[in-house]
């Protein structure tokens, strides 16, 4: 593809995953902040270790979104969202702290959505009856697009389903990262779920912020894919914590100092509504469906020269 063909198809795959899954999960588009108030505890902490990009408004510091994943929550409730209706936004975020690679950008472009759950719907079955929602829209838009473009993604019909705890039994001597790998590229398309709480070597599958996700009840849809010979993440969802869970969490993690903050005290007195919710890479998508070998070749954002050049000589061109 030129790169002119590059930009139309990005358009394209946006455009029509984007539909499919508002409708699929009766979702509506809202408009999203790109950065929020740094004392109301909305921005997202990703593992708890990342530093936020801030500045000052008028003396008020604030800072910039690394996602939308707490913010929704209270996006719900300020907007009077029934159950079984949710929200979907475009969320531009910085992650000034990402090791750049083939992946990762300190750009982040990604949809993120949330919906309302009962409570008898905080449990696994109903966790994988969403998940299996969306992989039916990858699966689809595969179909499309190998017609459109004659490219082969080898996805099955349907996703594999394991547990962190059930992964590390599997391949007991491998690091996560091989495990992923493996379980990826003997089954295309898996949902590995329960991410969190340490495993039997006293550390996590992947580290999770404490006070948005139940660690019991969340995952990761991750894909094998054939340009890169590497998995792919492209959706981190789950259940959202309850009162219960999210002092739980706090507690493990020893950051019950954060049950004072405003977003907190809404879960706590059950003010904010009871939620599952995910973000879905829109790059990574694209770099999937068109076989790119980078992410810098479907979104511009900052690459060190030294890598920019290596990836010209070896054909990649980055935008």
């Amino acid at each position: 593809m030129t790169l002119l063909e590059t930009q139309i198809a990005i358009k394209y795959l946006k455009d029509t995953f984007e539909k499919k899954l508002a409708k699929k999960l009766n979702l509506v588009r809202v408009s999203a902040p790109l950065f929020v108030e740094k004392k109301n505890g909305l921005n997202d902490e990703l593992n708890g270790v990342e530093e936020r990009v801030g500045f000052s408004i008028k003396g008020e510091p604030v800072e910039i979104v690394q996602s939308l994943a707490k913010w929704k929550r209270f996006a719900l409730k300020e907007y009077k969202f029934p159950e079984e209706v949710g929200l979907y936004t475009d969320m531009n975020a910085i992650r000034k702290d990402e090791e750049l690679d083939a992946l990762h950008s300190i750009y982040v472009d990604q949809w993120d959505w949330e919906r309302i759950v009962k409570p008898t719907q905080r449990n696994k079955r109903y966790l994988f009856s969403i998940v299996k929602k969306i992989y039916s829209i990858i699966y689809q838009l595969a179909l499309e697009s190998e017609k459109k473009w004659g490219f082969s993604y080898n996805l099955p019909k349907d996703i594999t389903f394991i547990s962190t705890s059930d992964l590390e039994k599997k391949y007991p001597n491998k690091t996560n990262k091989e495990r992923e790998q493996l379980i990826c590229k003997a089954n295309r398309a898996v949902f590995i779920y329960q991410i969190g709480w340490p495993l039997s070597n006293g550390l996590p599958h992947d580290g999770r912020a404490a006070d948005y996700d139940d660690w019991k009840l969340n995952g990761d849809i991750i894909l094998f894919d054939d340009a890169i010979e590497a998995p792919i993440e492209l959706s981190s969802m789950g259940i959202r914590v309850d009162a219960k869970s999210l002092v739980k969490q706090l507690k493990y993690k020893g950051e019950l100092n954060k049950l004072n903050n405003p977003y907190c005290q809404n879960i706590i007195n059950n003010v904010f509504p009871l939620t599952i919710g995910g973000g879905i890479g829109q790059s990574r998508l694209c770099m999937f469906y068109l076989q790119k070998k980078h992410i810098g070749e479907v979104q511009s954002s900052y690459w060190p020269e030294d890598m920019k050049k290596d990836l010209e000589k070896k054909g990649i061109h980055l935008l």
